[in-house]
């Protein structure tokens, strides 16, 4: 195989190559020469300048791996760095971000006040947005001669607001490093005399007099302190208290709805309960993981005429299984043993004589069975008169639930 060269005369380099000589302007003549030859350099990509083969681009990386891999790892590290140990662009960075924090350091309202971090152990957010604050006080309606109870104050965020309104605040607060910081908020303040605070736990802590309660409750104790609330005595007027959302809703939910349970129906016994607004995630410090919600508790006053132990007693029981029919959660045989024991023991603590003929099997199907008005009827959707009525009937027939 022959490759063709355009040229006049030839001439062959100290390194073995074909060099065309022409004069100027003049066209060289092709010219044949053994496929064999070496080709000239202008011509190969795989060759340099000087006529010396190059190494496919595969082979340079494997060979600068190489190279990398057996050098010491001092000098490997330091490869493409400064001498500082970083690289130039990023130092440049790194340079400019702390000459501009330092510059700022003394700007702003926060300057040079220590956050106090949150315990989130004690589920502690603290709330951060004014417009929020003044929201919730606003709703509570406090009076001038108001006795107020805040539960769990936090940084004082919202019990400054609340001494300026009201005529004296209660604060309850369980982290010490709270009740310092406020303390320390309205000192030498006006509000000063008018702030008690008490550390405690806020669930076994005796509660003093108020007319109001506001909260922000941490999410773990809602349960327990709504009901120590509802139980406390004398009466108070109302309370404004922001809760997890799913919790707030199941407080008013209502029969059919999937949030309806046990809590709803306790809950709306004792006290009427209305959906104030929602509080996103970002109002917070550090943000929860759940969306809140305020609610506006008012008890009833007065109270229904029930006894709560039994009455609670059997809504657990219903509530277990709320979408069965009442003869099949009550027909199990752990229940008619249970409710057996609570039958002897009502009988020896009123002093009747216990009727050994009757079964707690008839009573359940007399009351609730095919032949009943509730056959069919399942705890999902019935409503706090059906609960009571129910109630009434079972104890007619001497069947307790405590």
């Amino acid at each position: 195989m022959l490759v063709a060269y355009r040229s006049a005369a030839i001439s062959v380099s100290r390194h073995g190559l074909l060099r065309p000589r022409t004069r100027p302007g003049e066209i060289p003549p092709l010219v044949f020469a053994p496929a064999s030859h070496t080709e000239p350099a202008q011509f190969s990509s795989n060759r340099t300048a000087r006529g010396r083969v190059k190494s496919p681009p595969s082979s340079r990386r494997r060979a600068s791996r190489q190279s990398t891999k057996n050098m010491p790892k001092s000098n490997r590290a330091k490869r493409g760095r400064s001498s500082s140990g970083a690289s130039a662009p990023y130092s440049a960075v790194q340079s400019i971000a702390k000459a501009s924090a330092a510059a700022s350091a003394g700007a702003g309202p926060s300057a040079g006040r220590n956050l106090i971090a949150p315990n989130t152990g004690l589920g502690q957010h603290f709330l951060k947005n004014p417009a929020v604050v003044t929201g919730i006080v606003a709703k509570s309606a406090v009076k001038p001669t108001d006795v107020v109870l805040e539960i769990g104050p936090g940084t004082g965020n919202m019990t400054e607001p609340l001494c300026e309104q009201a005529k004296s605040v209660v604060a309850i607060e369980y982290d010490t490093r709270m009740v310092r910081e406020v303390l320390k908020r309205v000192e030498g303040t006006p509000n000063e005399h008018k702030l008690r605070v008490i550390q405690g736990d806020a669930i076994k802590t005796a509660w003093p007099f108020f007319d109001l309660c506001v909260a922000n409750v941490p999410y773990q104790i809602s349960s327990p302190l709504v009901f120590k609330l509802l139980a406390h005595r004398p009466m108070f007027r109302c309370a404004v208290m922001m809760f997890q959302e799913e919790f707030a809703l199941r407080l008013s939910a209502k029969p059919g709805e999937a949030l309806y349970c046990r809590l709803s129906v306790n809950t709306q016994l004792l006290a009427k309960v209305d959906q104030l607004m929602k509080v996103g995630r970002n109002n917070f410090r550090p943000p929860p993981k759940v969306e809140s919600r305020v609610v506006r508790i008012e008890p009833r006053n007065p109270p229904p005429p029930v006894n709560f132990t039994e009455w609670d007693g059997m809504i657990r029981l219903l509530f277990n299984r709320k979408n069965k029919t009442l003869r099949a959660v009550l027909m199990v045989k752990a229940t008619i043993k249970m409710l057996e024991e609570n039958i002897r023991t009502h009988a020896a603590l009123n002093g009747t004589m216990l009727d050994e003929s009757m079964r707690v099997e008839d009573i359940i199907e007399e009351v609730v069975g095919e032949k009943s008005r509730w056959a069919g009827k399942r705890a999902a959707k019935l409503d706090l008169d059906d609960f009571l009525q129910l109630l009434a009937e079972f104890n007619k027939r001497g069947i307790h639930f405590a």
